[in-house]
């Protein structure tokens, strides 16, 4: 596996042009909220140490808000790109396959055993353990030769499965108000988060982030088949594990902290891969800043919208994305009949 890959001009402004627009959301997503907020007097206050009212919604509400927006998009992004590079399939996706689903159960173990009350760094590791579990078993079905059918099922497979022992934990709940605190967290949100679940989540994502772009190269020779891949020099095995753990460090620990947010690692990569020539190490490049540039816009729209309560982000992205993967389908299945 090589680490380094050359990204065509076009690609790397494209990057870059991402990358500041994730930049202007987070700007947006600060200033975005139910209580006004003058950010320029909060970031003086704060520069100053002066413990105001808008320097505390500055640094406990609304700046974790926007990191673990960014973080969260940019690796269920990443994480889509690399396995529908690995698995040669393109629906696959960290929350249709089952990825996602698993490391909500394992989050919910963590919520169920009071784990997490004991140890801060539990929660994320139940998410990374849930998330490595089933892409470890889709990669064995990929390696056995299954056709896009067969890994699509057993990705229902495992996220029926991971749902069903989620329904589990809550029909055996200790009490109306944990599995109601269970519910709430599975729909997915990003309110009311600390910088305490930024600390928590961002040292695995990242690390998860850079494995997934050490895929890239071995992921553009693997589109030319396996046989030609080795030739090529690469080790496939090794970038079979290294997209398994890289995917549940990406998206584990983001589930962890905001609850199942699905369809981004579905819909950010399809948007972007025509803009990249179809190149898999490209398109991993540009998913993470479209992923986070997707998802802060999302955060911002449902806040914006005049419900109250404010709406979740998981039920926002499952209503943005449900259609999305319907079309999709019918789309895959128009180019193939059979």
């Amino acid at each position: 596996m090589r680490p380094y890959i050359h990204l065509a001009a076009g690609t790397r402004l494209l990057a870059s042009g991402l990358a500041a627009l994730t930049a202007l959301l987070m700007l947006a997503s600060i200033a975005t909220g139910p209580d006004g907020l003058n950010l320029w007097q909060a970031v003086a206050d704060l520069w100053h140490g002066r413990e105001t009212l808008d320097a505390l919604i500055l640094v406990e509400l609304r700046l974790p808000r926007a990191i673990l927006a960014a973080l969260l998009g940019a690796g269920l992004a990443m994480a889509g790109a690399t396995l529908q590079g690995l698995l040669r399939n393109p629906l696959a996706d960290p929350g249709v396959i089952g990825v996602s689903g698993a490391a909500g159960f394992g989050a919910v173990c963590v919520f169920y055993s009071g784990l997490g009350a004991l140890w801060a760094l539990a929660l994320p590791l139940g998410g990374i353990t849930g998330a490595l579990l089933a892409t470890l078993v889709l990669a064995l079905v990929a390696r056995r030769g299954a056709g896009t059918t067969a890994l699509i099922l057993t990705g229902v497979a495992i996220g029926s499965f991971a749902a069903a022992l989620t329904a589990l934990a809550l029909n055996l709940a200790p009490s109306p108000y944990a599995a109601l605190e269970i519910v709430f967290w599975l729909m997915g949100s990003l309110a009311d988060r600390s910088m305490n679940h930024v600390w928590l989540a961002a040292p695995p994502i990242l690390i998860g982030l850079a494995m997934l772009v050490r895929t890239g190269q071995a992921l553009e020779a693997l589109t030319l088949g396996e046989d030609t891949a080795r030739s090529l020099g690469f080790d496939i095995t090794r970038t079979r594990l290294a997209a398994i753990i890289g995917t549940a460090l990406a998206v584990g620990p983001g589930v962890a902290v905001a609850g199942a947010v699905g369809f981004v690692g579905l819909i950010v990569p399809h948007l972007m891969r025509p803009l990249v020539n179809h190149r898999p190490a490209a398109l991993i490049w540009v998913s993470g800043p479209a992923g986070a540039a997707f998802t802060l816009a999302a955060d911002i729209l449902l806040r914006l919208l005049p419900t109250r309560p404010e709406l979740k982000l998981g039920v926002v992205m499952a209503l943005i994305g449900a259609p999305f993967l319907a079309s999709l389908i019918l789309s895959v299945a128009r180019k193939d009949p059979r």
